[in-house]
């Protein structure tokens, strides 16, 4: 019997079921369409010729949206303006942008050590900008924002706290033949509803989500932009993830999140391909002026500097092809205080366009 209220802290929090309640037959099926898309992402994101552009790209948009989600809301130009220097970005920019050095945080956590309740520490950390501790104060209530209703209430007192998470480390990586977006998902749950963090549960959960695939070696890098999908299905998300609390929906949840993968990474491959048409097409058209035309195609906005550091060559140099650029249409300048930035506005027009999920052939 289920012995949860809202307005009691769920201490009695159980760890996920087993395989056998996870794994029914209808999340089995929707479990393999949303691998072979996920396969087909992580092979398409390897075999471009620069993946830097991906990884310069996909976790901004991502940060733009799981920020949003919490409703810290700014632009995708603003990101991109101050992706390498954030002086002068208003707070939900630098916030935003904490989120992305999060995410190459975590990754690199995960790729040399493993994921762990510690990777999760310095995630939420690095998104705070300040040392998160597992919460030690009672009183932690989560509630509707329009009502002011009380809807959950997580567990309390740091050593439970800390037994939980020890337990949601050992399911993520138990050796139980789980299917690994299966194990995402419920993973998922268990470490929101845990909410070990005084704040950014919900930013440091979407990132372990891909540090997850990760580990499972299911993507190489991190560039699955699920945060999209949850902005798009709010109300679904946040209504599942109680569900599994007060009636044990787990089959429903999973289906949830097993259907936002097949759609994110269908979406994100149409992203890529569209790139990759215009990369080469910029490219041929930047060679007949200038040269450095591919760092321009690592991200949307391009110092002088930046190209100095990739291409190796002077201050003079960097400009000049910049400028010629310029001059011929293919970059835009805007003075930023004392520094020059250049825009190639048709990737950044590409990057921002709003698109929906599903498209005609996937409908």
């Amino acid at each position: 019997m289920n012995s949860w209220r809202p307005d009691r802290p769920y201490n009695e929090l159980p760890p996920p079921p087993g395989v056998d309640r996870l794994e029914t037959r209808t999340v089995l099926k929707a479990a393999i369409g949303a691998n072979a898309a996920l396969a087909q992402l992580d092979e398409a994101v390897v075999s471009i010729p620069n993946p830097t552009v991906l990884i310069n790209t996909i976790p901004i948009l991502e940060a733009q949206a799981s920020s949003e989600i919490e409703n810290i809301v700014t632009t995708t130009d603003e990101l991109f303006r101050h992706q390498t220097d954030d002086a002068g970005a208003d707070p939900a920019t630098r916030e935003t942008l904490r989120y992305r050095t999060a995410l190459r945080a975590g990754f690199d956590l995960t790729v040399r050590r493993g994921l762990t309740t510690a990777t999760a520490l310095t995630v939420c950390s690095t998104i705070k900008a300040r040392d998160m501790r597992i919460r030690a104060l009672p009183g932690t209530r989560i509630g509707n924002p329009a009502t002011g209703e009380i809807t959950y209430s997580p567990p309390e007192g740091k050593d439970l706290i800390e037994q939980k998470l020890d337990a949601w480390e050992k399911f993520i990586h138990a050796d139980d033949g789980l299917d690994a977006l299966v194990r995402m998902a419920a993973a998922h749950y268990q470490f929101e509803a845990i909410h070990p963090f005084a704040d950014g549960n919900g930013r440091t959960g979407r990132i372990i989500n891909v540090l997850m695939l990760v580990e499972a070696g299911l993507l190489r890098l991190p560039v699955l932009y699920l945060s999209r999908y949850i902005i798009d299905t709010k109300n679904d998300y946040y209504r599942l993830l109680l569900a599994v609390t007060t009636d044990g929906a787990w089959e429903e949840w999973i289906l949830y999140i097993l259907r936002g993968i097949e759609l994110t990474s269908r979406h994100t491959l149409r992203k890529i391909s569209a790139i990759r048409k215009l990369q080469d097409s910029f490219t041929q058209r930047a060679r007949a002026v200038s040269k450095g035309g591919s760092v321009l195609f690592e991200q949307p906005y391009c110092r002088i500097s930046t190209v100095m550091d990739r291409c190796d060559v002077s201050r003079p140099t960097a400009s000049s092809w910049l400028n010629a650029l310029a001059e011929h249409g293919l970059l835009q300048t805007v003075k930023v205080g004392r520094d020059r930035l250049y825009i190639n506005r048709e990737f950044l027009q590409l990057l921002v366009r709003p698109e929906p999920l599903t498209s005609p052939s996937s409908s």
